[in-house]
This record gives structure tokens, C-alpha cells and sequence, in this order.
């Protein structure tokens, strides 16, 4: 990951965390009194900083975002980690982290090639989230499913192709959900591990969600199960 982050909340949260070294703002009205270094700075430095991103006029200077692991995501009961598989969009990931921060999840875990990856742009859409999320990086997918499974977690895809609907399933179990890339959906050995595999229902003449919205609509058809119980 870059060692800036930008955007108002992304700036506000990264400084609640601790992890910003300086700051570069527009002005100093929020931040005088805030117990940082930093520095005021005119647009054109602050788009170069963050290569002409949305800052909202705050660039934070940070120290490195640390990944987490699987184990640290493991609950006893109902747990819900989101598996990324191939997804290649930075602002899609920057998306799934913030609905899974909002759901409660417990962690996003992509493959360390191949992938897309944290980075700025990542924690500008993230909007914050990225500072509570765990999210992991891993070598190998299928590896990684069979370990969960060891551990009473049940993996369910998503592919347009299933015959169960979302949200036929009873989803009070520990819980994977498996995004498939953008173009590709889930590879075959990833989808091989799935328990269950479900679709999203689609009444138009496009026959695919992008990504990160599909992953949101079926983030919360979890939450809203578990709910109902």
C-alpha cells in the first residue's frame, strides 16, 4: 500500500487509529489542535500526492496498513468472512470492505496474485472501513477453504448458474461467501469447495451484477436471515 491517505473520512478515521504521520490539508481549522505535524498545502500539491484523487482537501502521510490473518477472523458461531476470488477492481474491493465493515463481517480475504490489493485507492472508497476491517492476503484460495471448513465454516458461492436462490438458504452457520471475479466469476477448484452455490435473481436483459453490489446484496441477505430467526 501507498504510504498517503486521502479523503475526508479516510483521513478522520486513520487519525482515530493512530496511523497518520503527517498531514496535509487545505487548512488547519480540524486539525490545529489534533497533536500532529502537518502541513497547508495548495490543491496542486495535494492532487500530487494522491495522483489526483478525491482528498477533499486531507492527504494523511501514514505508516503501513498491516494485513491481518485467517485466524483472527474465526468465530465460534455465526461467523461471516467475504473470500475474494480473482477480483481485479480497486474500487470494487474499496466497496466490499465498506459494506462488510457496516455489516459487522468479520474479514475479507483475497489471493495474494492475481488480485487486486490494498492501496490507496482501496481505502479512499473503503471511506474508513479499511481501519476496522481485517482483511488477509493469502497464497492459496482453495487451501484456505479447506481450512476453514476444519473449522465449521460452510462456503457458499455465488454463480449464475445455481438452482438455489440467495436466499433459500438458512445462513445460521458460520458462514463463507466466495465473490468471483468480474469477468470470470469463481474459478473451478474455488468452486469445487463451495457447500452450497446460489444466484442472485436477474429480471433485465443484463445477466450479470457488478461485483461489489452483488457482494452487498448478499452481505446483507445474510445479516437479514440471521435476523429473522
Amino acid at each position: 500500500m501507498s504510504n498517503y491517505v486521502y479523503g475526508r473520512n479516510s483521513f478522520f478515521e486513520a487519525l482515530k487509529k493512530g496511523r497518520i504521520i503527517k498531514a496535509y490539508v487545505l487548512n488547519d481549522k480540524e486539525i490545529k489542535n489534533r497533536n500532529i505535524p502537518y502541513q497547508i498545502c495548495d490543491r496542486k500539491m495535494l492532487d500530487r500526492l494522491c495522483n489526483s484523487g478525491n482528498h477533499q482537501g486531507f492527504v494523511g502521510e501514514v505508516k503501513e496498513y498491516k494485513l491481518s490473518n485467517v485466524d483472527e477472523m474465526i468465530r465460534d458461531r455465526n461467523g461471516l468472512i467475504i473470500v475474494l476470488d480473482g477480483l481485479e477492481d480497486v474500487h470494487n474491493l474499496g466497496a466490499i470492505i465498506r459494506t462488510a465493515e457496516c455489516a459487522g463481517a468479520d474479514g475479507v480475504i483475497y489471493k495474494s496474485h492475481n488480485s487486486v490489493k490494498v492501496n490507496d485507492t482501496v481505502a479512499k472508497v473503503a471511506s474508513g472501513a479499511l481501519e476496522y476491517v481485517k482483511v488477509a492476503e493469502v497464497n492459496n484460495l482453495v487451501n484456505t477453504l479447506k481450512e476453514l471448513k476444519k473449522k465449521n465454516y460452510w462456503i457458499v458461492g455465488s454463480d449464475g448458474s445455481a438452482d438455489k436462490m440467495y436466499d433459500e438458504l438458512d445462513y445460521d452457520m458460520n458462514t463463507v461467501l466466495v465473490i468471483g471475479s468480474e469477468g470470470k466469476g469463481m474459478s473451478r477448484l474455488v468452486k469445487e469447495e463451495c457447500d452450497f452455490i446460489v444466484k442472485l435473481p436477474m429480471y433485465g436483459h443484463i445477466t450479470s451484477l457488478n461485483a461489489s453490489v452483488a457482494a452487498g446484496i448478499l452481505i446483507y441477505n445474510v445479516i437479514s436471515s440471521r435476523n429473522r430467526k
